[in-house]
């Protein structure tokens, strides 16, 4: 019902849409390319490494840019920007030199450093704007719907569509995820909302200040960006080796790996379509609590076990777990911060929530190196998962103890 009467949200629907879409074909195909080039688990690491850095070094900042500017703007000059370096990972394919090496390995990662520069403007943009676009009462419907059709365009669809453009041709993933970073653009371009009055500019780190400020006063938010800091460590160690671990331990080729994260999109659909009505019937409190209790098994499931079909079921879990997590969590925080500090709020609270996947990626990377010589390929492969359920479990205990909403 919401979209049939809301133009300008289906509008955002649909962008968010087509370019997760680009997002779940280079979810897969940037990391295939990675192992292409070297099989070296730390090379590897540093491609994720370097495109989630962004969230630590260019997050805050971002929040402020965010204020000061017109939201649906960046967000059109950001996918335009990456339609511009996407171009640039085509190029690298096309060029991919015999037997890879670390020079075309660092190259990529150069180029998704800059495209996670430019995925920091945009989605900081995109949840503060969505605010302008939705009634209060809608955020959770709207949030739910469009975590919704990201999982099912950037996971279900992605990544097989990804497994089945390698096997053609390997430039052929990147040029469609350049397409639809340019169909995104448009869309967001063709929102009509007033235009937002920007408060007066002050000095940036007097900005930042007032942001931190207002943060800082309210501690179930700061406990929750910590904790989603935390998660989302343990979260990119483990899927930071998933590619190798699907080759090797479970054998699968790059369709079948587009398969399997298929499969656990399903889950994120399961939970876009379930969480606002939990919420709504339990309340946020049990259905955050409830989604730390799910979140230890499926680490739990891939570092014990070795068939896809149960990898599969525990990318369902953890796809489930990690949507009611965000439906609730990202519509209070819409709900609940001012307009006027939205971008910096927003900024600050990803920083701590975002900012620690680079480190996550490249502990994944580098315990899997260190343990490799003692325990073997197969367990040192394992060790993400059995140490990131221990991790997620005691983040559960924590939870339940102390978030009150």
């Amino acid at each position: 019902m919401l979209l049939a009467r809301n133009r300008n949200f289906r509008l955002l629907f649909s962008a968010t849409s087509v370019s997760n879409l680009g997002d779940g074909v280079s979810a897969l195909a940037v990391p295939w390319l990675a192992t292409l080039l070297t099989r070296d688990p730390l090379l590897i690491a540093l491609v994720p490494f370097a495109g989630s850095l962004p969230w630590m070094l260019f997050a805050i900042p971002a929040g402020a840019v965010v204020d000061r500017s017109d939201r649906r703007a960046l967000m059109v000059r950001a996918d335009v920007l990456r339609v511009l370096l996407t171009m640039g990972i085509v190029a690298l394919a096309l060029r991919m030199p015999e037997g890879g090496g670390a020079l075309p390995v660092m190259a990529l990662a150069g180029l998704a450093f800059l495209l996670g520069s430019a995925e920091v403007v945009r989605d900081n943009a995109a949840q503060t704007f969505l605010p302008a676009v939705v009634e209060p009462g809608d955020l959770e419907a709207a949030n739910g719907q469009l975590w919704s059709a990201e999982q099912v365009a950037g996971h279900f669809v992605g990544p097989p569509l990804a497994g089945l453009l390698i096997a053609w041709a390997v430039p052929a993933p990147f040029l469609l995820d350049a397409v639809t970073f340019a169909l995104a653009a448009w869309l967001v371009w063709a929102i009509s909302v007033p235009r937002r009055v920007a408060p007066v500019r002050r000095r940036f780190w007097e900005e930042l200040g007032e942001g931190w400020r207002w943060l800082r006063g309210q501690a179930l938010l700061f406990r929750l960006a910590v904790m989603l800091g935390l998660i989302n460590f343990v979260h990119m160690a483990s899927l930071t080796v998933l590619v190798l671990f699907s080759q090797e331990i479970l054998g699968l080729s790059a369709a079948g790996h587009g398969v399997l994260l298929a499969v656990g999109a399903g889950g994120a659909v399961l939970g876009g379509v379930l969480g606002p009505r939990v919420s709504a019937r339990f309340g946020a409190t049990a259905t955050v609590r409830l989604a730390l209790c799910l979140m230890p098994l499926p680490f739990f499931m891939l570092g014990l076990g070795a068939s896809p079909l149960l990898a599969g079921l525990a990318l369902v879990l953890e796809a489930v777990a990690a949507m009611l997590w965000n439906i609730v969590t990202v519509s209070w925080r819409q709900r609940i911060i001012p307009d006027a500090l939205l971008g910096r709020v927003n900024a600050l609270y990803r920083f701590f929530g975002w900012g620690m996947m680079p480190l996550g990626a490249l502990a994944g990377g580098a315990l899997v190196a260190l343990a490799e010589p003692g325990l073997g390929r197969e367990m040192a492969l394992r060790m993400p998962y059995v140490l990131g359920g221990a991790g997620m479990l005691a983040l559960a205990l924590y939870g339940i103890a102390r978030l009150r909403f």
